[in-house]
């Protein structure tokens, strides 16, 4: 049976409140991002969060910024140069363990904000002049309580490739999580990784090669076999596909059908993987095709991988990459 999205509800994930509409910047505007709120909304359940306004700042309200050390900014105002660290660091520690029963899988942060921006937010000196980069003070206490789920910043997921990283990274966190929640022994963990073996291997052969060393040699504690294997499929999600590992994978699963496709039809595979490589056709060209085979001829491995269905076709991410 191929695997299906949503069997046990919507997915749930993050996001900055403005990104969606919400008018709570502090010129009392909104920064709407129409992907997240229109297109990821109807696969997922969106659990909106505002730093500064559910610590309690007003809207609107004076800017502010990160001042002092990059490792360990203070959050100040820039014209009155009020001093809001403490309120957001404990207001962001509660959020945090509140956020536990959400069953978050992932979380998409405003890029920039000194509250919320995750990647390179400016810090500045005394005299206000920026002299490092550092992460916002929310986005840092979310990533250090939840270090396995998948995030990503607003700006960057205009980006075809990281924006697809993403959201499979977010669906694959999904899987690992109902996994854990119905798991009774450690043999769903080895079905989850051989169900996901093409989808790891287009990432990284490597860290597939240690997961593999780390599933056949499983802690005897359950829970630590879990901790474990979590840690290792996150830091594999965070590394990026690129076309030539994904033609490896493609060309791996050609052998799949070795007994199976006419002369023609294996030729007809290999130009459409060629023509991927050479970047005249998309990724979702060969995986159509590569299904279209897995159907025709009932491939019953091919079936149960992951690689084949990541995400909702409808998201259209491996049309433009």
């Amino acid at each position: 049976m191929e695997p299906k999205q949503g069997e046990r509800g919507k997915l749930r994930i993050g996001v900055s409140a403005c990104l969606l509409g919400h008018k709570v910047r502090y010129d009392g505007g909104h920064q709407l991002n129409h992907f997240i709120r229109d297109i990821l909304g109807q696969h997922m359940e969106i659990v909106p969060v505002c730093p500064e306004v559910e610590c309690g700042m007003p809207v609107p309200r004076e800017a502010m910024r990160l001042i002092g050390d990059t490792d360990n900014p203070r959050l100040i105002t820039r014209r009155t140069g009020i001093d809001h660290t403490e309120q957001m660091s404990i207001w962001a520690e509660t959020k945090v363990r509140q956020l536990e029963g959400e069953g978050l899988c992932g979380f998409i942060f405003k890029k920039g904000s000194p509250s919320s921006g995750l990647f390179r937010v400016k810090v500045y000196s005394q005299d206000g002049v920026p002299h490092g980069a550092g992460v916002g003070m929310f986005a840092g206490a979310f990533v250090r309580h939840f270090p396995l789920l998948p995030v990503e910043e607003d700006g960057r997921l205009n980006d075809d490739r990281l924006r697809e990283n993403f959201i499979e990274s977010v669906f694959v966190h999904r899987h690992f999580r109902d996994l854990i929640a119905v798991s009774s022994g450690r043999g769903v963990l080895v079905d989850f990784h051989a169900r996901h073996k093409m989808l790891l291997l287009a990432h990284s052969q490597e860290h597939y090669r240690r997961m593999g060393r780390f599933v056949a040699n499983l802690p005897a504690e359950l829970e630590e076999a879990y901790q474990g294997y979590g840690l290792l499929l996150a830091e594999t999600l965070r590394v990026l596909t690129t076309p030539k590992k994904h033609c490896n994978v493609l060309l791996h699963a050609l052998g799949y059908f070795k007994y199976d496709l006419s002369a023609d039809e294996k030729q007809e595979m290999l130009e459409i993987i060629d023509a991927y490589r050479n970047g005249d056709v998309p990724l979702i060209v060969p995986i159509t095709l590569l299904n279209h085979f897995v159907r025709k001829y009932n491939q019953p491995y091919l079936r149960q991988q992951y690689y084949l269905h990541p995400h909702p076709l409808d998201l259209r991410l491996r049309s433009y990459i």
